[in-house]
């Protein structure tokens, strides 16, 4: 046991070699595996441990550039944003063993792009890829990029797909579950995801809060964000994108919220009519969605997405700086439902699997 924490505590010192030279990361990334195993196989506390292994790829990481913030107090009002610098995030990451984090935009304003103000958001989303592009050239290590798209403007869309992926080299796109009163498979929004299925992208959703539940009386408002992400997938599933767009690599955050749950339903009772729209099966298309771990780390939600999907649909995800590490990895480091092998593909394996450059 001594030995096994003495690999995890030395690491550190490796870990910053690792962010300067490819050489060194890959040597400590081997490391990692080798302590995460001897970790496992020490008893039950230290298999806990092995969740919150160091090296870890975050894929639920926003960033809030000091412009993005500016133009979120002008739109939402004071305290609608908070101050954020890519230091801020490599100081939380360093402390809780995370590697590389992949950036994705924050809500609030690209999402709700009026056609009186579509202008503004192109700039805005351009803005967002170009600063979060720069902090990924400056550390390639320890970060990646989802670049916004200005939906629901899918003209200024399908340019920014073009420049996200040809000019900036983005790892993929982070896009929301709702786009006003629209949801993703909206018929209005198909030639983005024609296009993304072309390319084979990367598409992470955050759930946002549809503009149809934004007013409803005696309700906290609470559980909107998960119920959107379950009605991003219906739409998705019922329009027939996700059959239509197989190239397509789509993550959802939170262990998809409210889906797990709904999902047996979903399957159950697609209309026959629609079996066209989703010629495999419903219960296929579920089992080719990626879902990360932010603010889900309880047996409930793992549980049910354990049901739902193999563990090489599981990313580790955390929600920073919306929300702290702990909030996810406390949850995480009590969760005895994974094996070894399984934290290694959820921590980090699965990832690269999505990411190759971030391989070791």
């Amino acid at each position: 046991m001594q030995a096994d924490n003495s690999r995890v505590q030395g690491s550190a010192a490796r870990r910053a070699a690792a962010d300067r030279d490819p050489a060194s990361r890959r040597e400590f990334l081997k490391t990692l595996a080798v302590a995460g195993a001897g970790l496992a196989l020490s008893g039950s506390k230290l298999l806990a441990q092995s969740a919150l292994m160091p090296g870890r790829i975050d894929v639920h990481h926003h960033m809030m550039p000091e412009f993005y913030v500016k133009a979120m107090e002008r739109e939402l009002g004071p305290g609608a944003a908070r101050n954020w610098t890519p230091q801020v995030s490599l100081d939380v990451m360093d402390k809780a063993g995370v590697q590389t984090a992949i950036l994705s935009p924050a809500q609030g304003i690209v999402r709700d792009s009026l056609s009186d103000r579509t202008e503004r958001a192109r700039n805005l989303a351009r803005q967002n890829n170009e600063f979060g592009a720069q902090v990924v050239k400056d550390r390639p290590t320890r970060f990646g990029l989802f670049a916004a798209l200005p939906l629901p403007d899918t003209d200024g869309s399908l340019k920014e797909i073009e420049y996200s992926l040809n000019t900036l080299k983005a790892d993929g796109f982070g896009l929301f579950s709702s786009y006003l009163d629209k949801f993703p498979g909206d018929p209005e929004f198909a030639p983005v995801f024609d296009e993304l299925n072309k390319r084979k992208a990367v598409v992470f959703f955050h759930p946002a809060h549809s503009s149809c539940c934004r007013t409803l009386t005696s309700q906290s408002g609470m559980i909107d964000f998960d119920l959107d992400t379950a009605r991003a997938i219906d739409s998705l599933l019922f329009e027939g994108t996700f059959s239509r767009c197989p190239d397509i690599r789509f993550i959802f955050s939170h262990a998809g919220g409210a889906f797990t749950t709904l999902a047996p339903r979903m399957v159950d009772d697609f209309p026959k009519k629609l079996a066209d729209r989703v010629p495999h099966g419903v219960d296929y298309e579920f089992k080719k969605l990626y879902f990360d771990t932010a603010h889900a780390g309880a047996a409930g939600p793992l549980d049910a997405l354990k049901d739902l999907v193999p563990i090489s649909q599981i990313l580790y995800g955390s929600d920073v700086p919306i929300r702290a590490y702990d909030l996810t990895d406390a949850k995480l480091k009590e969760y005895q439902g994974f094996s070894p092998e399984d934290w290694l593909a959820i921590n980090r394996g699965n990832a690269e699997r999505l990411f190759p450059r971030l391989k070791a």
